[in-house]
């Protein structure tokens, strides 16, 4: 038998082939056909080896001597090649980034999809998959109109990176108008096979203004409610957290 002429970049092509553990069987046994065809093994030799038949020495050695690489690498044994795979990309791209859904969902979904694209909707779930590509979640954003907002963010960023020495930095989040409710039905205990069971039923006690603060190193939580929403209420808390630090020795 004709060898089949392999320069060096083929050759190691084939040779990764066959040593990678993930490579799918057949693309494995296809590339050590190419390379005993290449050694100048005879066809004898090389059915004897590869435990094959005639007929499939044929057919892949014309096929790679035809140039035709897409079938020795990537096709599925008993599946044609897949041809514009590419283009089906481009348009699931296309139509997940820049078009909203006809029916008028708010999240995306492969089935749907495929349905509008006429293709499998597994093909689009793979393409958004190695894309990182999410649309069935949906997360939010402030966008401040501060003209003042960048500089202003910056000098926060570079407090929680470079803070001054022996200063203390605190982060402050707030949450208003938080209702104080209480339950109607009485509680259901903890018992084997059965879980702790709250009622549904609740009645409002109005409104609580809690100020709080957690130490996120010991757990340390320091609260204050208060009757109104103020700033003096506030300064009020920030002193009590001074005042709950551990005494420093001056240096």
């Amino acid at each position: 038998m004709g060898k089949m002429n392999l320069n060096e970049v083929r050759r190691e092509e084939l040779l990764s082939m066959q040593r990678r553990r993930p490579m799918v069987l057949g693309q494995a046994r296809r590339a050590r056909l190419i390379l005993l065809l290449d050694e100048g093994a005879s066809r004898g030799a090389t059915m004897k080896e590869m435990r094959c038949d005639s007929r499939f020495i044929t057919t892949w050695q014309s096929r790679f001597a035809s140039e035709r690489l897409s079938g020795l690498y990537d096709r599925h044994p008993g599946r044609g090649p897949r041809r514009g795979l590419a283009c089906l990309e481009a348009r699931v791209l296309n139509y997940t980034l820049r078009r909203k859904a006809a029916d008028g969902s708010t999240h995306g979904s492969s089935r749907k999809l495929a349905a509008q694209l006429s293709a499998p909707d597994t093909t689009a779930q793979r393409i958004w998959r190695k894309r990182d590509i999410r649309p069935h979640r949906r997360d939010t954003h402030t966008v401040s109109n501060n003209p003042e907002f960048q500089a202003k963010a910056a000098d926060v960023i570079g407090l929680y990176l470079n803070s001054p020495v022996r200063a203390a930095v605190l982060c402050v989040s707030e949450k208003t108008a938080i209702q104080a409710l209480d339950g109607v039905d009485r509680m259901l205990p903890l018992s084997p096979g059965g879980v702790e069971s709250h009622g549904f039923e609740y009645k409002r006690n109005g409104i609580l203004r809690l100020f709080a603060t957690l130490n996120v190193a010991t757990g340390e939580v320091l609260s204050n409610p208060a009757p109104r929403h103020t700033s003096a209420q506030f300064v009020e808390l920030l002193t009590e957290v001074a005042s709950a630090q551990p005494a420093r020795n001056e240096i």
